[in-house]
């Protein structure tokens, strides 16, 4: 209903016009002056144009912040039904997310914009809605350059009929003496009735048209972001690195599982299967030599089945030993490389060294002939001199 309260205007602007014909003695038939009441007319149509012209832009106004409240609306239904997922995937492709023609025309740039930077993975580009629908759209649709010009139009309005009243109110007043002058006295004040007329009405429509328009615009605005901010909740696409980082760092996560799990598969099953093998044949061993040696080779069993468990110590300290060596041997590459680069610091430095030699001989060669051009010009002037 607040958008709507343009038509306050009409309203009342008939009740000045049924008031100014009124003063004007168009209803009682007593009208003194057909000039003051043509001249009222004439700036009451004006203004009526100018209503009328606003009144255009204002429904478009309406309509186009009646359309953003129910996108928004119906985004927030569609993103609770979704399980609050979100909804670019529904939209990308629709072409009739909005009714109005200038909103609908806005988001169709906006979806060729992210649809043409689409990387492999489908995900678009980081952009803002709010660069397609914003103020400036909202601005054009209610056309803004005529509106906030219309106050002050019917202020200037009303401003030239006090100057046109007055004008003609002083051009018929004459005369030299009391008696003429109370005899020309009707007609000035016709006059300046046109000129408080049209002030009055001028200014208050001023008044009236500039609250009006402000309010509507503010309403506006604000439906305007509540929906960008809805929008940018549900349905605004993911950033092209947000979602590649995201995919990346999952594929990442499930390779070094799958790995781990492999590589503890293989440990596992060597592991058993060397235990199991140890176990079979020092159980056949320690049957074998039971059998034909009796309980002496228990003991045997025992001492070899020590000597297992010392050779799997040692198998322990030699994979110690090889994980120093190859510290070591990082090491020593490490001060290779250190040695290597320092060799080239060298260089570079002995290079240096061999160019500022070479600068400073051709600075003293320079300096060798200046000195001798200038000892052999003094040699000239002296003996220009003694001459």
């Amino acid at each position: 209903m607040k958008r709507k309260l343009y038509y306050v205007l009409f309203f009342l602007y008939a009740i000045v016009v049924v008031f100014v014909l009124y003063l004007n003695g168009v209803f009682t038939g007593e009208w003194n002056s057909s000039v003051n009441l043509v001249i009222n007319i004439g700036f009451l149509i004006l203004i009526g144009i100018l209503f009328a012209v606003s009144s255009i832009s204002f429904g478009r106004l309406g309509r186009a912040a009646d359309e953003l409240d129910a996108v928004r609306i119906r985004l927030q239904e569609e993103y609770r039904e979704a399980g609050e997922k979100n909804l670019w995937a529904n939209y990308k492709d629709n072409a009739e997310l909005f009714a109005d023609k200038d909103l609908q025309d806005a988001f169709d740039r906006y979806r060729m914009r992210v649809t043409g930077s689409r990387t492999r993975r489908g995900a678009g580009a980081s952009c803002d809605l709010e660069e397609y629908i914003n103020e400036d759209l909202l601005d054009r649709v209610s056309m803004n350059f005529f509106n906030s010009g219309v106050p002050g139009t019917l202020t200037g309005l009303g401003i030239l009929g006090t100057f046109l009243g007055l004008s003609m109110g002083l051009g018929a007043f004459s005369g030299d003496d009391i008696f003429t002058i109370s005899d020309n006295v009707g007609a000035l004040l016709s006059g300046m009735k046109v000129a408080f007329h049209t002030s009055v009405y001028g200014i208050f429509f001023s008044l009236v048209f500039s609250i009006l328009y402000r309010s509507l615009m503010a309403d506006a605005y604000r439906a305007l972001e509540e929906f960008l901010n809805v929008f940018r909740q549900t349905a605004q696409p993911l950033s092209v690195k947000d979602d590649e980082n995201a995919a990346t760092m999952l594929v990442y996560q499930a390779g070094m599982a799958n790995t781990l799990k492999q590589m503890l598969a293989v440990m596992k099953g060597n592991a058993a299967e060397q235990t199991a093998g140890v176990g079979r044949i020092v159980a056949q061993f320690t049957e074998q030599m039971q059998t034909a040696l009796d309980t002496d080779f228990k003991k045997l069993g025992s001492v070899l089945k020590s000597a297992g468990e010392s050779q799997a110590a040692s198998a322990a300290d030699v994979a110690e030993m090889v994980k120093t060596v190859a510290a070591l041997v990082e090491a020593n590459r490490t001060a290779q490389e250190a040695l290597t680069s320092a060799m080239e610091r060298q260089t570079m430095f002995a290079k240096q060294l061999e160019d500022q030699k070479k600068m400073l001989a051709d600075t003293c060669s320079d300096m060798s002939d200046e000195i001798s051009s200038q000892i052999y010009t003094f040699e000239q002037m002296r003996n220009l001199y003694e001459k």
